[in-house]
């Protein structure tokens, strides 16, 4: 169930990382690559009155998995962020709660 949101990072750029990141991310938390979400968000960065470029920005919504897990995770992601010639990019996670997370009405605390 991780989900992945980039900010300033073009539909084009994640198309061209989102196989071999999924992958990837599929190995390090154990589970299959249709566990994942990607989206874009297309927004408009404004900075002293001018439109600029965003800045590479991925949030990673999860259920807890630890901090070594974390760590490979955010590491992946951000060398998959550099290989398209971004050079910086900053990853936050969220983590939900079983009880907290519900799926067509049911709590995944209750599986």
């Amino acid at each position: 169930m991780p989900h992945l949101i980039f900010r300033g990072i073009s539909v084009e750029q994640v198309k061209t990382i989102s196989k071999p990141l999924v992958q990837e991310l599929a190995e390090i938390c154990a589970c299959g690559t249709d566990n994942f979400t990607l989206e874009i968000v297309q927004s408009t960065f404004v900075f002293d009155q001018n439109e600029v470029p965003g800045y590479p920005f991925i949030e990673v919504k999860w259920f807890e998995r630890g901090q070594d897990i974390q760590d490979q995770f955010a590491k992946a992601v951000t060398r998959n962020v550099h290989s398209l010639g971004i050079p910086e990019a900053e990853v936050a996670f969220t983590a939900f709660l079983e009880s907290g997370y519900f799926s067509n009405g049911k709590s995944f605390a209750e599986e």
